[in-house]
């Protein structure tokens, strides 16, 4: 029983390149095999949103799942606020609170933070008056308090919840971890910029700049050889990708190999998949957004 309880603690500083635990028993392709055979076996759910999260207590692989709530709408009640519960306040369509969500999955604090959905378009009243005055999201709610802003609460979530560590101990990986992060609002602006005016010139700059930053450690397809900033930066494959594939016909893994292969591999891991949105529905919302595209 102590076993089946513990379990969810996550005893995942797991993910290594392959996203298995390190130390685990067995050859690095037997992991492979064993992590594909799971996931090929629950393709076939009728679960159509729901989180998947690994978890390896004493070698066992297990998923939890997680039902996601619906946005609320300005019809929406509040939930029961500062009742001792940690919810995080995000909206599905927005990048900078995908971010947080997926070190939220990476970190394995399903149990621990409660999702609670915003309809940006129709945001509920209560939001603003009652949670956070900035009326954005991402939010946090915890010990009483409301933190707002990503890069900060990837900061705050990362030092005070149970997990793997988003930075690794090497000073030298640190401090460059720590760089990719605050360097993410000015990547994100960029590209934002460039789909008002020429992507294919204006975005190369951006993902040049990710080329380069996977080449920094030679250890793996992630940018510190083991999965963590990852769950950072994992929008930039859902997208930016799609959305300039898409409108443009402007693929951004072109002459970068790094890149193509970091995009493979993030495709892999459950934490950053289940916050992906419907690729139709998200060129629509950008084109709208970004392209005055009405129809």
């Amino acid at each position: 029983m102590q076993r089946e309880e513990n379990w969810a603690r996550y005893e995942a500083s797991f993910i290594n390149l392959w996203g298995m635990k390190k130390g685990f028993r067995g050859g690095g392709n037997n992991q492979r095999r064993y992590r594909y055979r799971v996931e090929s076996r629950l393709k076939g759910s009728t679960l159509v949103k729901k989180v998947k999260w690994l978890v390896l207590p004493k070698g066992e692989l297990r998923y939890k799942h997680e039902d996601l709530p619906p946005p609320l709408d300005s019809t929406a009640s509040p939930p029961p606020l500062f009742d001792g519960t940690t919810r995080l306040y995000i909206a599905y369509s927005c990048p900078f609170a995908q971010r947080v969500w997926i070190i939220r999955n990476y970190k394995g604090l399903q149990d621990k933070i409660k999702l609670v959905p915003i309809n940006l378009q129709n945001r509920p009243a209560w939001y603003k008056e009652k949670v956070y005055a900035g009326n954005k999201v991402p939010s946090l709610e915890h010990n009483g308090k409301v933190i707002g802003e990503s890069i900060d609460l990837i900061k705050y979530v990362d030092s005070n919840f149970e997990g793997p560590s988003l930075f690794p101990d090497d000073p030298a990986k640190r401090k460059f971890g720590e760089d990719l992060i605050s360097y993410l609002d000015k990547f994100v602006g960029g590209v934002y910029t460039s789909f008002q005016s020429d992507p294919v010139k204006e975005a190369n700059a951006q993902f040049d700049y990710l080329e380069n930053a996977l080449n920094k450690f030679d250890d793996g397809p992630f940018f510190l050889g083991q999965l963590s900033l990852e769950s950072d930066f994992g929008f930039v494959n859902e997208r930016f990708q799609i959305f300039l594939s898409e409108a443009f016909k402007y693929d951004i893994t072109a002459g970068r190999p790094k890149l193509a292969l970091w995009i493979e591999e993030l495709n892999k891991i459950d934490a950053y998949k289940v916050t992906k949105t419907n690729p139709k529905e998200l060129v629509e919302f950008y084109k709208k957004r970004f392209l005055n595209d009405q129809h």
